[in-house]
């Protein structure tokens, strides 16, 4: 964010949807209420406002659940272990959507280039963004699709969150409301299940 300011140049910052503390039942607005629960939470929040107050120039982007090839991923973990047994146990009381990067990279540079090309007011980069792909799935009903498109054939089990204890703290509800990107941009954001596809993994 300095070295940005320093530049004159604006800085696109990536944040997450766990900000928001999981306790909502509607897709959540950038303007909604922020309730971190965990480490991992509060940072992100507190990475969002530093680079804020340091360049006022700076896009936040909070999205979710994102995979891609690279890296470690739920669709990569999802792959391997599928090939290593015949069952899983995933939970699903865990509501979100998942983002394939792809789609998220390439969000960022249709924005770069609407403002860029004079489509859209260079004030719009700054604040703050939700992306992720369209719809709604739980970890379970992600499972089942990369499954299903991976031609593997594993029963997955849907199990509570509470017999799935982890060391962060996961949100029970954060989808995302994408309609101010939308609006700004022109977006059209694919389904989830159509970007899995997509992604060709």
């Amino acid at each position: 964010a300095e070295a940005c300011r320093q530049q004159g140049t604006a800085l696109v910052h990536f944040s997450t949807d766990y900000v928001y503390g999981g306790h909502a039942n509607l897709p959540l607005k950038e303007e909604d209420p922020v309730n971190p629960s965990g480490v991992y939470a509060q940072s992100k929040l507190e990475g969002e406002r530093r680079a804020l107050q340091i360049n006022p120039l700076t896009t936040i982007i909070r999205t979710s659940w994102v995979y891609s090839g690279f890296g470690n991923n739920f669709v990569k973990t999802m792959l391997r272990l599928g090939k290593e047994r015949g069952e899983l146990k995933v939970v699903f009381d865990q509501i979100g959507t998942p983002t394939y990067a792809g789609d998220l990279a390439s969000t960022v540079l249709t924005m770069i280039d609407a403002v860029e090309n004079g489509r859209c007011s260079p004030e719009l980069l700054n604040g703050i963004y939700h992306f992720s792909n369209e719809g709604v799935a739980s970890w379970y009903d992600f499972a089942v699709a990369i499954f299903e498109l991976a031609g593997l054939k594993i029963k997955v089990h849907p199990i509570e969150t509470k017999d799935f204890p982890t060391p962060a703290v996961r949100p029970a509800f954060s989808v995302l409301n994408k309609a101010k990107i939308k609006a700004a941009f022109g977006l059209e954001i694919a389904h989830w299940r159509e970007a899995l596809r997509q992604a060709n993994l």
